[in-house]
């Protein structure tokens, strides 16, 4: 099993605005689709994938368990109602959406649920959200090494998080990238629309070919189809590696999500 390196998110996308960019990607040739308990749109996501005719087995959805059912009674019957609402018997992959260190469930206990739903069958691979280096590692101790397929955090030109992905490759942990334009930040931002311009691509498309090159997975989000197709070629797009050194100096630790309670120590 393997993570597929580009796919499409649907953060803060919901009713007929995520049926339709659901709808339109997998028009487009998109395969992998990431939701979440908390974005309250499972079951338009699954709407979206029941219409498209696009068949089960060639899709890859990704969903992730929300905070308040990570206790060993809660996780899996809550995903079981997302399996209900995306209209699948399983999820390709499950994640635990942030760590919430102070909200009273052990890491060792929604761990030990995510592994319990991987044996049940309800998701083919299991990895984890916004954790950091060590608290990765705790994971890994529960789980066994080789069984945390990917680690999701926000990465982007502006937050490169290099330490934390230098870990997870050492693991065999794929990285993937949420955020990778950094809010549409990355979008003004000279240099890269210097490299853009060389390569006549768009910005978006460097930033998304930069995070693909280091090996990533991306998962960036549009609501209009032009973007959506603008976004799929990044994956032709080769940056030289002098691109890639410059991209390299944008570091900034311009971090755009960090919420009180539900975020770790960053390494």
């Amino acid at each position: 099993m393997s993570i597929p390196s580009f796919g499409l998110g649907t953060f803060r996308l919901t009713g007929q605005t995520v049926i339709d960019s659901v709808k339109a990607a997998l028009e487009l040739g998109y395969r992998a689709i990431d939701t979440a308990q908390i974005y309250k749109n499972e079951g338009e996501v699954g709407q979206a994938i029941a219409e498209s005719g696009v068949p089960r087995s060639e899709l890859f959805i990704t969903t992730k368990i929300w905070v308040d059912n990570y206790a060993a009674d809660k996780l899996i019957p809550s995903l079981r109602e997302s399996l209900a609402k995306l209209r699948t018997d399983y999820v390709d992959l499950l994640l635990i959406h942030w760590p919430a260190p102070g909200n009273g469930v052990a890491l060792g206990e929604y761990m030990t649920a995510m592994a319990e739903a991987k044996l049940l069958g309800l998701t083919r691979q299991i990895g984890v959200s916004n954790f950091n280096i060590e608290l990765t590692r705790q994971a890994i101790e529960v789980v066994g090494k080789g069984e945390i397929a990917t680690n999701q955090v926000e990465l982007s030109p502006y937050l490169q998080n290099s330490k934390l992905a230098a870990y997870l490759n050492e693991q065999g942990i794929t990285v993937t990238s949420y955020m990778t334009l950094a809010y549409g930040k990355v979008l003004k931002d000279p240099l890269l629309a210097k490299i853009a311009a060389k390569h006549k691509a768009t910005i978006a498309q460097v930033a998304l070919a930069w995070a693909l090159q280091l090996g990533y997975a991306v998962i960036p989000s549009s609501t209009q189809r032009e973007n959506l197709a603008s976004n799929l070629l990044a994956q032709g797009l080769r940056l030289s590696a002098d691109d890639m050194a410059q991209i390299a100096s944008l570091e900034r630790n311009g971090r755009e999500v960090s919420p009180d309670g539900l975020a770790p120590e960053w390494d």
